[in-house]
């Protein structure tokens, strides 16, 4: 797709996501257990053994209570497109909150600015084809997103479990493929150097061959999504989950 045709689309640069995406990549890269991916298409990174054995259990068993089938903002023609199950987590949960709080201290965000994490559950046959993260500016959901903390920026993406055959995530644009492995996570920036959209973070979740895939996925915007500051997680808050 030509780059005019992509821009104007998904939306044109700025400075406030330029900066963020800066200061971001600097955080991570001076954290000795992140490591850059090999690719210069966008800014990626890993980081092993982010969580515990115990803490990917207990949001597997979250997701299994709580899972209905997952949604897209813009509808596709392609009833193929998403066919995996999503669990919207209660940030106030004793198991979900100390998470949240250590995805956004290790992005240095602010945890006000991250969307409910979400559980994705993907069975044999399901998948997610290729999309991306950022909202299109074009877009008729376009002015709700800019309500509610407005564009996307970083993405963290953490596996849950081993697969035994299939369920990798792949960026064919970045020529990147990770294949599910249980405390992994995954982070990446959506936005150009320039705080553009970047088209090159286009990631399709690969079917399922043999086994079931969790993930859970934290999508950051470049303001605050939450009306309040989060200085703990004893009290109940409201939330309402965004989908891609």
């Amino acid at each position: 797709m030509d780059k005019k045709v992509i821009a104007k689309i998904s939306g044109g640069p700025s400075p406030h996501r330029s900066r963020i995406g800066r200061e971001v990549a600097a955080r991570l890269e001076a954290n000795p257990g992140v490591r850059r991916a090999r690719t210069d298409a966008a800014q990626m990174y890993t980081y092993p053994d982010f969580l515990t054995d115990a803490e990917c259990d207990a949001l597997v068993a979250l997701i299994d209570a709580n899972s209905r089938p997952s949604t897209l903002l813009a509808k596709s023609e392609d009833p193929e497109y998403r066919t995996s199950d999503s669990s919207d987590l209660n940030r106030w949960d004793d198991t979900v909150g100390p998470i949240d709080l250590r995805i956004a201290g290790l992005l240095g965000i602010p945890a006000e600015n991250a969307e409910t994490l979400q559980g994705q559950r993907y069975a044999v046959n399901q998948q997610f084809r290729a999309h991306c993260d950022y909202f299109h500016e074009s877009s008729a959901y376009w002015p709700k997103m800019q309500e509610t903390g407005g564009q996307r920026t970083w993405t963290a993406m953490a596996y849950l479990n081993d697969v035994t055959e299939g369920g990798a995530t792949w960026f064919p644009r970045a020529g990147l493929r990770f294949k599910p492995k249980k405390r992994l996570l995954v982070i990446w920036n959506n936005m150009l150097p320039d705080g553009s959209p970047n088209y090159d973070t286009l990631h399709e979740g690969m079917r399922v061959i043999e086994g079931t895939k969790y993930i859970v996925t934290k999508w950051f915007r470049e303001e605050a999504w939450l009306r309040q500051p989060i200085d703990t997680y004893v009290s109940p808050g409201v939330e309402t989950a965004t989908d891609e």
